[in-house]
């Protein structure tokens, strides 16, 4: 075959060529040699002598196809109801799919004559030249869907639609229907317009969908009328996610993805969102009594509706906080901080379970359970005083890691540690906690009361990584301290080889820096150190000041520990004693019996402290008086003390608590006062750090600042801001601006 341009006769040619037009349109048998023969044809009319016959090779396939389709029309419209439908949907198949494979085989007029034609899309969009949509060409398989569009679809689309619309409303009431056929026809509205880049799903948007959604709509409204009639609460619930469920299933059956979303969102205003009330009217009894069954499937319900939860997450929240309260409330014994911790605890579990199981951990919910448990934990049946969940909290961790913490292994320890942070995250002062915790550590590491330096170390690494390096700074200086003061017994034991000189005593100090030690030097009683403590104490001086110059030592003897051996019984007996009992008993080594007096002018200690110190002894029975002394009554001065010769104890080593030891209110007072202290300060250095950042800032800014970057210590009040901002201007970092009294500058 030549590829030469030539006259052809196109009469003639084009009556062979309908003759395959025909047959591929009608999808009718077309041997190969025929069909090869044609794409031939077409490309000799293409490039035909003197003048190419495109353009009406194009008109008069065109006019065919017109024709071929008003002929199929005649058919469908005269078909009964039942069958318009089906005989409809046996032509689209046909003509769909001869439409392509006429696409191919006039692929050399599409390639060469007809996409040249064609606008661009920049002269589509713009318009520039004043075109007409309507003039542009297309490409033959468009041109035959175009065709179809027009001289078929629209003309039936009022029955097609209703008779859909009736057959999937059947298929909802459970009926059979021809399922082949309603997707067939629906996805017809689709295909005949999908080759267009620009809105390719109008036509079934407009002809179809719209319709659809609007008897959807209506068929919703009057099933959830009826349903609200017949069921219970909870039956309606579980019927109409029954009901979405079944609707959604069906979308899948017969329409376009496009149109899924929509279907399930007309299903949901018409039966969820439009009885919003009266489903938020029973959320109240269905919380508080935990039916899980139903919130969930009212969850399913709220979740997808715009505001739906709000309701639902606000009732949830409030049962938490009275569930938590309640547990928290009215404690008593002396195990008051496991029972706070402990209760509290199994309420965050529960309801942690409770939404991730029911509510799918959604972050709504998880907020109500933080806000809730929050509220809970930091509650305060009287304002003007402390909140004690901090102190309380402390006083846990202190009996986890103390080693009195008899009956549970370490891994339990630990775990009880971990499940300690999720609490202390919901506290607010986490500065009254961080003061009570150093105490109590200070304490536990001073009397070697932890039950493991891993187990203490671990709870601090879990609070770092709660509040960040900075809360937990002194609590690792404590920590370095520690093995540092090894490091300095070691070279003290040193020094004092190297002097050639012989303590007489086994001698072990803490130096302990005064800034990272919770260790008030203020109330420091008077002490006059035994003869036999003297020369230790003078030498570890003397050394302690030959290796750093400028460094003030000062002894805290009430927190010192000493081990007697009483040799004077009938058995030899090791007691641990506190230095002040130490010094008392040390005097009885010269003398049985002395006197109140006499034990104050060679103790020098205050005679509050002798009395606290000798009620311990007279407890034990280790000293002995000449007269009766209750807790009420005080030793006088004349009262006579005297070694108990006929002392007997089953232990032969034994331990003497000293008072100090135990927790008085006064303490917990002055641990307040000391937390009012630091928190004026913290604000004073904050206030300072803003205004030397901002230069000039009004009353409320600054307030707000300060919140904003207290809030992770402590919420402090707008009082105690004012007293600090006021403290400020008179030590003159900060002055108000002369034109306005609620603006502040910052003084350089």
């Amino acid at each position: 075959m030549s590829l030469k341009p030539k006259r052809v006769d196109f009469d003639s040619t084009w009556a062979t060529l309908m003759e395959t037009v025909h047959c591929v349109v009608t999808l009718d048998y077309t041997p190969r040699q025929t069909w090869n023969d044609r794409f031939s044809d077409v490309y000799a009319l293409c490039v035909a002598y003197p003048e190419p016959l495109s353009e009406k090779l194009y008109n008069s396939t065109k006019e065919f196809l017109q024709h071929h389709v008003k002929c199929l029309h005649k058919s469908v419209a005269g078909a009964s109801v039942e069958e318009l439908l089906k005989i409809y949907h046996r032509y689209w198949e046909q003509f769909s799919k001869g439409a392509s494979y006429l696409n191919l085989l006039f692929g050399y007029l599409n390639t060469q004559f007809i996409k040249k034609q064609k606008y661009s899309e920049a002269d589509l969009n713009y318009g520039g030249l004043g075109i007409e949509i309507a003039e542009q060409m297309l490409e033959i398989g468009e041109l035959a869907l175009d065709i179809w569009k027009k001289l078929m679809l629209e003309p039936l689309k009022d029955s097609l639609v209703a008779i859909l619309l009736d057959g999937i409303k059947r298929d909802r009431c459970g009926e059979n229907v021809n399922q082949t056929d309603l997707h067939g026809v629906i996805h017809s509205f689709v295909h005949v317009e999908e080759y267009k880049k620009k809105l390719p799903l109008l036509v079934y948007e407009t002809m179809f969908e719209e319709p659809f959604l609007a008897a959807t709509g209506e068929y919703y409204r009057q099933e959830a009328s009826k349903l609200l009639q017949d069921c219970s609460y909870s039956q309606y619930m579980e019927k109409v996610i029954q009901r979405l469920d079944e609707e959604n299933f069906r979308s899948r059956k017969f329409l376009h993805p496009s149109s899924y979303q929509k279907v399930t969102q007309e299903c949901q205003h018409r039966m969820v969102a439009d009885y919003l009330q009266y489903l938020h009217g029973e959320c109240q009894d269905m919380v508080q009594k935990e039916r899980r069954k139903d919130l969930s499937n009212l969850y399913t319900l709220l979740k997808p509706i715009a505001n739906g939860l709000s309701v639902l997450v606000k009732e949830v929240e409030d049962h938490i906080k009275c569930t938590g309260l309640k547990a928290v409330s009215n404690l008593q014994g002396d195990n008051v901080p496991s029972q706070f911790v402990e209760s509290m605890l199994e309420v965050h579990v529960k309801f942690t379970e409770l939404i991730s199981n029911v509510f799918h951990g959604d972050k709504a919910f998880i907020g109500a359970l933080d806000k809730a448990c929050a509220a809970a934990i930091n509650h305060r049946e009287n304002t003007k005083q402390m909140c004690r969940s901090p102190e309380l909290l402390a006083k846990y961790c202190d009996t986890l890691l103390k080693k009195s913490a008899k009956g549970m292994s370490e891994s339990e320890i630990e775990d009880r540690l971990a499940s300690s942070v999720v609490v202390f995250k919901y506290i607010d002062d986490k500065d009254v906690f961080q003061k009570f915790y150093s105490r109590m550590l200070a304490k536990r590491l001073i009397h070697g009361q932890s039950v493991s330096m891993d187990a203490e170390e671990g709870m601090i690494n879990r609070l770092k990584q709660a509040c960040g390096y900075e809360f937990t700074s002194k609590l690792h200086r404590m920590f370095t301290d520690m093995s540092v003061s090894s490091d300095l017994n070691a070279k003290f034991i040193d020094y004092v080889r190297e002097q050639k000189t012989d303590i007489g005593i086994n001698f072990y100090i803490f130096v302990l820096q005064a800034g990272a030690w919770p260790l008030g030097q203020a109330n420091l009683t008077s002490f006059a150190i035994p003869q036999e403590l003297e020369k230790s104490v003078q030498l570890f001086e003397q050394f302690y000041s030959s290796s750093f110059n400028g460094r003030k030592l000062t002894w805290l003897h009430h927190l010192c520990t000493a081990e007697l051996k009483v040799c004077y019984l009938k058995k030899t007996y090791f007691v641990t004693v506190g230095t002040y009992q130490m010094g008392i008993l040390l005097m009885f080594n010269n003398q049985v019996h002395l006197t109140f007096k006499e034990l104050l002018e060679n103790t020098r200690l205050q005679e509050k402290e002798l009395q606290k110190q000798l009620q311990s002894l007279l407890e034990t029975k280790l000293l002995l008086c000449d007269s009766q002394v209750s807790d009420e009554q005080q030793l006088a001065e004349g009262s006579r003390l005297s070694l108990n010769l006929n002392y007997s104890n089953k232990r032969t080593k034994f331990k003497i608590s000293a008072a100090v030891q135990k927790e008085t209110p006064q303490e917990v007072e002055q641990t307040h006062v000391a937390i009012d202290e630091d928190r004026k300060l913290y604000l004073q250095a904050a206030i300072v750090r803003i205004m030397k950042a901002r230069k000039v800032l009004k009353h409320n800014a600054v307030i707000q600042e300060v919140i904003s970057q207290s809030r992770t210590r402590f919420n402090p009040s707008i009082s105690m801001i004012k007293k600090c901002i006021e403290a400020l201007i008179d030590k003159q970092y900060i002055e108000r601006q002369g034109t306005s009294t609620d603006t502040y500058n910052y003084v350089a």
